[in-house]
């Protein structure tokens, strides 16, 4: 196991019982780096969406159990926040909730001359997913090929 790995589980840990509490849902933690700098999110739900208070509350406790079992080496930036309107969808629960949902695939090689489909998620399982196209055919998508899966939305 990584060492990203193990952070974001020990943190998952630690994170459970704090939204238990507020009735809120852990959709996910990553610790991932971007341009130099280490960040430790974690994204955080509830019917009728998620506010910047309920933010703050979840931010404040998980950082003083941070800080108390100091057990990230580097530098990092903690946030805390919704999973946004393109919720990626990552553990079994995710799938099972978007069942009929359309969603947006973005794969890492080119399939079929093209990187992003959309379409209604339609099945899953351990190895691959199953979405409707527009033109009403099914695609099934290997998961190892899939680079982002996430709900789909509009402006």
């Amino acid at each position: 196991m990584s060492k990203r790995e193990i952070y974001e589980q020990k943190t998952e840990a630690i994170l459970m019982p704090i939204v238990e509490e507020h009735g809120f849902e852990l959709v996910d933690v990553e610790y991932v780096k971007e341009g130099g700098t280490w960040y430790l999110r974690a994204y955080i739900d509830k019917p009728g969406g998620i506010n910047v208070d309920d933010c703050e509350v979840v931010s404040r406790r998980l950082s003083d159990i941070l800080d108390e079992k100091d057990y990230i080496e580097e530098a990092y930036i903690l946030e805390v926040s919704s999973p946004g309107l393109g919720r990626p969808l990552k553990k079994e629960k995710d799938f099972k909730r978007s069942l009929g949902e359309e969603v947006d695939v973005r794969t890492y090689r080119m399939i079929e001359k093209q990187k992003e489909f959309t379409g209604l998620l339609k099945d899953y399982d351990d190895a691959t997913v199953t979405i409707e196209m527009e033109d009403g055919t099914l695609k099934t998508f290997e998961k190892s090929d899939i680079a982002l899966i996430r709900l789909a939305f509009d402006f």
